[in-house]
């Protein structure tokens, strides 16, 4: 896991150290850059697989160079069918195994890898420019093109880094709706982010780019599981067994991090059957309806893994908070990202990789909203007047939630409500209320070969894993310079959940049934019987509290009026409800704050016309 970097444009020696220093804590093992032809690469490195400095990057194999990013967790299996056509390799690691399959299979390369990557390489024979991001998006590729000038990096901030680049105000928009900017936008109009399952050719005579899709999802259900539910849990085992071994490969310790949850729980008890004496880590709030550190324990004294418990302490969060962009470089409002950090940051004293449970609830149906959205699906059978004058009656309550269940109700059908769900119900503040709605996946909701839940679930897996989970744990893991590792996103477990029959993942009430069955296999089903949580900050009650005094500051009238496309008005309206208690805006404080804080940061670098067009 490292930083990378390219440029065809031409600056200083200065600028280039500056751009890779913006990333460093990405790669804090090695930094170097190397300029040749027209071109320029950088490359931040942390350290996994051959420690030895012969594998450092830029790295070059015969006639190419290459900056990568992620791992290639099968890259062992790549390397010895590549040696059986007679490529030589000098090192143990996975980057050179990337150039030989390069030179073997031309870009069909990816197909090959299983893993996470974002990578580029440099053809000195072609005088191209190859490179590619990985299935889900686990690693970030950001570039900008214009003629021949092409520019790309792990980060947005690094390319920024000597440019006066212009915010998006259209990307904005689409941040107040999702809390994240969609790809393939970013927050900088200049900037666009390479969308995960492509990769792409720059021509370094011509200056053209081409993006090609090399991955996707099966959004017509064409291979359907055939056997029974026990051959499809068996497979599913050995799946996840190889999925979490190839992950268990480092050349430095290793740990797993455990909530006490179910797909986290799978991880350590598959980890545990591979190694002894695991380690694992969890984090441990004051708040009690928070904290799960209690069941994480429980499953951790079963398996008998050497765990750590992380307190979340107050302060140490706030510190997070001030410098939050610092490490996201781009408004990111998932409020889950502070725990991680603190969660990254303490695990890092022990281990530099880290397995994680992300992705079980996209691919195996786990999400609390799939259980609500597959309830209320039923009312949308009767006619839309009949729905809006129920919804005018359940309206007159003082209750914000019931006010939130008659505006779902209302809305003309089932996949309209599910992206209001996840993208705000009540975005009265807003001044375009439906800008940042367009949503480039939104044809996965109304795919007619498919049902409801499983167009739901490939629709969070193309937006919401890509774009919230993997930004929140790269940027939260990367801050600290540690690894982490998602088995249940390897490609293979989610293909085969896209195969299954709906009532294999989701039975009579029952999610994730066959991740729960296999789990049960060893870890006693008692130690569940509880309402799944979610990894959230206590925001809710901070802001009303120990956090009110920050929030007044930061969101004052000239505050808000500095942020685009908001009515300043309505918006110190729903500060207010907060702190009254009348409607949770925890949500929509925190995006507020983010941005705020995110545009302040660049008024103060940046030249004034630079900032907005």
């Amino acid at each position: 896991m490292c930083g990378i970097y390219g440029s065809t444009i031409k600056y200083s020696d200065e600028i280039i150290k500056a751009k890779l220093a913006r990333i460093n804590f990405r790669g804090p093992d090695y930094s170097a850059f190397q300029q040749f032809e027209g071109l320029v690469l950088g490359h931040n490195r942390l350290s996994i697989i051959d420690l030895d400095p012969r594998s450092n990057q830029p790295f070059s194999y015969q006639h190419l160079k290459i900056v990568f990013n992620g791992e290639i967790y099968n890259y062992q299996d790549i390397k010895t069918n590549l040696q059986k056509k007679s490529y030589h390799f000098n090192t143990t690691s996975d980057t050179e195994v990337i150039c030989a399959a390069y030179l073997e299979y031309g870009p069909d390369c990816v197909k090959q890898f299983n893993g996470m990557f974002a990578f580029t390489i440099y053809d000195s024979i072609k005088k191209e420019l190859f490179g590619a991001r990985d299935r889900f998006g686990k690693k970030p590729f950001y570039f900008s093109h214009k003629g021949a000038d092409f520019e790309f990096a792990s980060q947005p901030s690094q390319i920024n880094e000597g440019r006066y680049l212009t915010v998006d105000e259209q990307a904005i928009n689409e941040y107040f709706i999702w809390g994240y900017i969609p790809e393939p936008r970013s927050i900088w109009k200049e900037v666009k982010k390479l969308p995960a399952g492509h990769s792409f050719k720059y021509d370094l005579y011509t200056g053209s780019l081409k993006i090609d899709k090399y991955w996707d999802l099966d959004y017509k259900w064409d291979n359907k599981f055939e056997g029974s539910y026990i051959d499809a849990k068996n497979e599913l085992k050995e799946i996840l067994y190889d999925s979490v071994k190839i992950r268990m490969h480092s050349d430095v310790p290793l740990g797993v991090f455990l909530s006490g949850g179910i797909d986290s729980s799978l991880i350590a008890t598959l980890a545990s059957q591979m190694v002894d004496n695991v380690k694992t880590f969890s984090i441990k709030f004051n708040e009690k309806r928070f904290d799960e550190s209690i069941y994480a324990e429980k499953v951790a004294k079963h398996l008998s893994t050497e765990h750590h418990i992380i307190e979340c302490n107050y302060q140490e969060g706030i510190e997070l908070i001030h410098n939050f962009s610092r490490y996201y470089d781009e408004p990111f409002a998932d409020s889950s990202a502070i725990p991680m950090m603190l969660l990254t940051k303490h695990t890092k004293k022990h281990v530099t990789v880290a397995l994680s449970g992300d992705a079980g609830d996209e691919g195996y149906l786990g999400y609390h909203r799939y259980k609500w959205i597959n309830t209320v699906q039923s009312l949308f059978r009767f006619p839309l007047a009949f729905r809006q004058t129920i919804a005018s009656v359940i309206n007159l309550s003082p209750n914000y939630q019931h006010k939130l269940i008659a505006m779902g109700i209302s809305l003309k059908d089932i996949e309209t409500l599910y992206v209001k769900m996840l993208g705000g119900m009540e975005n009265s503040w807003v001044l375009e209320k439906d800008l940042g709605l367009d949503n480039p996946f939104m044809h996965i909701l109304t795919n007619p070969d498919k049902p409801l839940l499983e167009r739901i679930s490939d629709f969070d897996i193309k937006t919401y894993l890509v774009e919230d989970i993997n930004t929140k744990v790269d940027r939260a893991s990367m801050a600290f310079s540690l690894e982490s590792r998602s088995p249940l996103m390897d490609y293979r477990i989610i293909e085969f959940s896209r195969s299954l029959p709906s009532n294999f993942k989701f039975n009579y009430g029952t999610q994730k049934k066959i991740i729960k069955d296999i789990l049960f296999d060893y870890v006693p089903a008692n130690f569940f019987n509880r309402p799944k949580a979610g990894f959230t900050m206590p925001f809710q009650d901070w802001f009303r509290n120990e956090l009110k005094e920050y929030v007044l500051d930061h969101l004052t009238v000239s505050e808000l009026k500095n942020i685009p496309g908001i009515n300043v008005k309505r918006t110190q309206e729903i500060i207010q409800e907060h702190m009254t208690g009348k409607w949770n805006r925890s949500p929509q404080i925190w995006k507020l704050l983010v941005l705020s804080q995110w545009l302040k940061g660049q008024k103060s670098k940046s030249k004034p016309e630079a900032i907005f067009a």
